[in-house]
């Protein structure tokens, strides 16, 4: 009798036992799995933190899309507030942003004096020029560091639809155009007929030119709408982008 009852013990003990330790294994795979998770989500918010904070300490960008109305920028003022909105919502907003761009005509603004002195850097850190004198001779700025706010490649030569070509109404040095051939639409205002000399931001074109790897006077707009317009500016691989330094 009492060995009988021994073995029920027994056995309910392994049962219990089995009962309490299944519980436990289920417990611990979850709470594996919660500090696995609870890792990947570090990890990605440090990612997240570095990237945000690289884009602070950005200091030029080309713009991610423009107004939507050709060269119509609405002036020097309304191409400098495009460049200062993108750059706030990329959390550089701390800087006074200034487009790339001359004007033409009494009291013409040359680009280069308007962004002021340097270093830039690109949202990834990258240095584009130490100073004014190297951004426009031997410059760091290809497709590959042409980067947008985001940090983003812009679509160059060869990629659809191909957006490498930047506004900036300038000569290679920097300078506004003289004379009256309209080279700025009109002084960033007309969104139909007229022209903007525009820069490659990936440095290619249609042969090796020194014309065709400026990045900032290639050639001017051109098309049957007029030669300022969106589509025109489409035509010829171009979305009304800018180029955007910061000037303090």
């Amino acid at each position: 009798m009492q060995s009988k009852q021994s073995k029920q013990s027994k056995q309910s003990k392994k049962t219990a036992r089995r009962q309490i330790t299944i519980p436990r294994r289920i417990d611990l795979k979850k709470a594996t799995q919660v500090r696995i998770v609870a890792s990947l989500a570090l990890v990605a918010l440090g990612a997240t933190g570095v990237a945000q904070a690289q884009q602070s300490d950005m200091s030029f960008f080309v713009t991610s899309a423009g107004p939507g109305k050709g060269a119509d920028l609405g002036g020097l003022a309304g191409a400098d507030k495009v460049c200062q909105s993108l750059a706030q919502a990329a959390g550089a907003g701390a800087k006074t942003w200034r487009a790339y761009l001359s004007t033409q005509g009494a009291g013409a603004v040359n680009a280069r004096d308007r962004i002021g002195r340097g270093p830039w850097v690109n949202a990834k850190g990258v240095v584009i020029a130490k100073d004014v004198a190297e951004l426009h001779g031997a410059n760091n700025l290809i497709k590959q560091t042409a980067l947008n706010e985001k940090g983003q490649v812009v679509n160059g030569s060869g990629d659809s639809p191909n957006m490498h070509d930047i506004l900036t109404g300038s000569k290679p040095d920097g300078t506004a155009f003289p004379g009256p051939d309209d080279m700025t639409c009109g002084n960033w205002t007309s969104s139909g007929k007229g022209s903007a000399m525009l820069g490659h931001g990936d440095r290619t074109g249609l042969n090796d030119s020194a014309e065709a790897k400026s990045w900032n006077s290639s050639h001017p707009s051109r098309g049957p709408g007029g030669g300022c317009t969106q589509d025109d500016l489409k035509s010829t691989g171009g979305n009304g982008l800018l180029y955007c330094f910061a000037a303090n």
